[in-house]
């Protein structure tokens, strides 16, 4: 159950944060391509094929999966300082926050 909480936190915690988005930090699209855009950040999740076994309910994935790692995480918090790169960093920080939270949980 936890797992499938996780992952639908992955779509509706960015699903929130999309609209104010789109209003306050860069209004220039709408929320559903901001959304969409942050969504889309769950292909860092790709770095789960590199572990054997694929999937361990008892694994926190940060610090373990390489885009997971704490020099990735540092490198998506520097996303944040281009605008054309803003969305997709906070989508990945987003991201990375909900997995952390997970950890925590085990």
């Amino acid at each position: 159950m936890r797992g499938i909480l996780h992952i639908i936190a992955h779509f509706l915690v960015p699903a929130a944060i999309a609209p104010w988005m789109s209003k306050y930090i860069l209004p220039k699209k709408s929320w559903k391509y901001y959304w969409m855009v942050m969504s889309a950040t769950m292909v860092v999740d790709l770095d789960h094929l590199l572990a054997n076994p694929m999937y361990d309910p008892g694994r926190c994935s940060i610090g373990f999966h390489p885009l997971h790692s704490f020099w990735a995480i540092g490198a998506y918090a520097l996303l944040l300082i281009p605008e054309k790169t803003r969305v997709i960093s906070v989508g990945l920080l987003v991201h990375m926050m909900l997995d952390s939270i997970d950890c925590i949980k085990m």
